[in-house]
Formats: structure tokens, C-alpha cells, sequence
């Protein structure tokens, strides 16, 4: 058995979002525990819900 079977990966990620509104683009964590705002239009981009965040924009790049 290899090594990299044996130890876990972790579920979060990095997120390359863009905005629904004014096609903004930015970094977010896809766990994030706060209400995470475009810094163009200030539309929500994501919501925490315990562990996973609700992303409402889109999701163009997974990073990491």
C-alpha cells in the first residue's frame, strides 16, 4: 500500500470565483466561515453553512 493512499487529503480548497453581476474575480476559501462580498459590486459570493460554504457565484478555477 502507498503512502499517499494511507494519509488523507483535505476536502477544503481554494476557489477562483467570478461574480454574477459585475463578472468580478476572486479567491475564496471553500470553507469559509463569513459572509465573503465582491469587492467590485458587493454582491455575496458565498455563505458559510456549517461546513461547506454556499458559493453563489462562479466557480471558474479550483486551486490547490
Amino acid at each position: 500500500m502507498e503512502w499517499d493512499e494511507l494519509i488523507p487529503r483535505p476536502a477544503s480548497r481554494f476557489l477562483r470565483v467570478r461574480c454574477r453581476s459585475c463578472m468580478g474575480e476572486q479567491i475564496i476559501f471553500s470553507h469559509t466561515t463569513h459572509v465573503i462580498k465582491c469587492r467590485a459590486c458587493g454582491e455575496v459570493l458565498a455563505e458559510p453553512r456549517g461546513g461547506k460554504a454556499k458559493i453563489s457565484g462562479l466557480v471558474v478555477s479550483v486551486l490547490g
